[in-house]
């Protein structure tokens, strides 16, 4: 009884029916001829009542509702959710469901309206976008359904409790890896970078065709064929790639609703996986005021997956960044000369000079890129005219932090430290585009 009870739900309807019932009750009092009319009209909407509620609860399982998630989901994303409702009952149903999503999204208006004619059954899709790594908790699926009548809904409560982990954005990674396998980088901004030099691993000797280089002939191959044969070369392979990422209270800076951390991580998962489709080997270093793991680059089955788990765990602390544990660490664990990849953010020249003694010394052993972030709100900012005092006062000190990134990519660039000054939005397609330059110039 108690179960029945919470199932029912007035519908609008009858709160409308109900109300001009009431009306005519009360005028009833002064006008003796609607009185009949009031109670026969409060008669039937008793029976309509009972009538609805019997032919909604006469079939227990009238609804039944599924909800359709990824295993997991990608963070900045637009992740698909469906619904699959089949409705059971002899009639068309009119249906309003509402979706318990995970607290995360602070979302409250996931509600949905549709008709299902009988023995039919509809879908609902959408999509919910996370801004953080984690465990997220679906609830349940409620369904609220009026029969062709409409003046009562029952209530549908399907447990559909799941948790789904968010992982660094994979949905990236496998737009830029399909792109990449299909040559098509250059569609999102990727340039296409002519390769400087010859390819120097040798690969094969081969049969002269029309076109090759005729700097390659190899003549004492050629005198022993009798026929033409040239030395094939093919790009050096397994040259090491480390993604690096500051965990520092400096990296905890949102913009739209990702930090930069959460950036820099998303990139780091779609650099590594190009680095590794490239055949170079791949490794991830985080680190904040000591190092917190380091996963030596390789390019073996399931690396990939060891790099999206390392990734997903990763969380960000209060405390400076100690570079001077980094170089330490990696002095003793990276032997071999690497590109390192530094995803951090510097805001002024002071900020970079106190900690550019070890940047100069990981320089001295590997190439180095440092990559660091462009306020972009600064810099809409400072595109807007100025129209108060006030308004110039702002626009003064925001074009002195803005100059400040600008003299930072001057004092890495005086030193020979490779740099990247980039949005948020950018960072992955900016990433790829410098390594890919890099590999091109033949520097790793």
């Amino acid at each position: 009884m108690k179960h029945f009870l919470k199932s029912i739900y007035i519908s609008t309807l009858l709160y409308f029916v109900i109300s001009a019932e009431v009306v005519f009750l009360i005028f009833s009092f002064f006008f003796s001829d609607i009185y009949e009319f009031s109670f026969y009209a409060l008669l039937t909407i008793i029976v309509l009542i009972i009538i609805d509620i019997l032919v909604l609860f006469a079939n227990k399982n009238g609804i039944s509702a599924k909800r359709e998630t990824l295993d997991k989901l990608s963070n900045g994303d637009d992740n698909p959710i469906q619904i699959r409702i089949d409705n059971h009952y002899l009639f068309p149903t009119k249906i309003e469901v509402i979706d318990e999503l995970p607290f995360q999204f602070q979302l409250r208006n996931i509600f949905f309206k549709l008709m299902i004619p009988s023995g039919k059954s509809k879908t609902i899709d959408y999509d919910v976008r996370p801004t953080k790594r984690g465990e997220y908790s679906f609830g349940a699926v409620n369904i609220y359904v009026k029969s062709p009548i409409g003046l009562i809904q029952k209530r549908y409560k399907f447990s559909q409790d799941v948790v789904v982990p968010v992982y660094p954005s994979f949905m990236q990674m496998r737009k830029y890896e399909l792109l990449a396998i299909s040559n098509r980088l250059t569609e999102f901004g990727i340039k296409k970078i002519r390769k400087i030099g010859n390819n120097n691993e040798f690969d094969q000797i081969k049969e002269y065709v029309y076109g090759d280089d005729y700097r390659t002939i190899n003549w004492k191959a050629t005198a022993r064929k009798s026929k033409l044969m040239i030395n094939q070369y093919q790009d050096e392979k397994s040259q090491q790639v480390y993604a690096i990422i500051d965990m520092g209270r400096i990296m905890r800076m949102p913009f739209e609703g990702l930090s930069l951390l959460d950036y820099a991580i998303n990139s780091s998962l779609v650099i590594t996986n190009i680095a590794m489709l490239k055949h170079d080997k791949a490794g991830i270093i985080t680190f904040s005021n000591k190092v917190q793991s380091i996963l030596q680059a390789e390019r073996k089955s399931g690396h990939l997956n060891k790099i999206l788990h390392l990734l997903h765990n990763q969380k960000t602390s209060y405390l400076e960044s100690d570079y001077e544990n980094l170089y330490i660490n990696i002095k003793t664990k990276i032997s071999q000369r690497s590109l390192l990849l530094l995803y951090t953010n510097f805001e002024s020249l002071s900020g970079l000079k106190r900690q550019l003694k070890y940047l100069l010394r990981l320089a001295k052993d590997h190439l180095l890129v440092v990559i660091f972030f462009e306020n972009t709100e600064l810099t809409n900012f400072l595109n807007e005219p100025a129209k108060t005092t006030e308004e110039i006062y702002n626009k003064v000190i925001a074009e002195k932090y803005a100059f400040e990134k600008k003299l930072i990519i001057k004092e890495l660039e005086k030193f020979g430290i490779q740099s990247i000054l980039t949005a948020p939005q950018n960072l992955s397609v900016n990433s790829i585009n410098k390594y890919l330059e890099l590999k091109a110039r033949g520097l790793i």
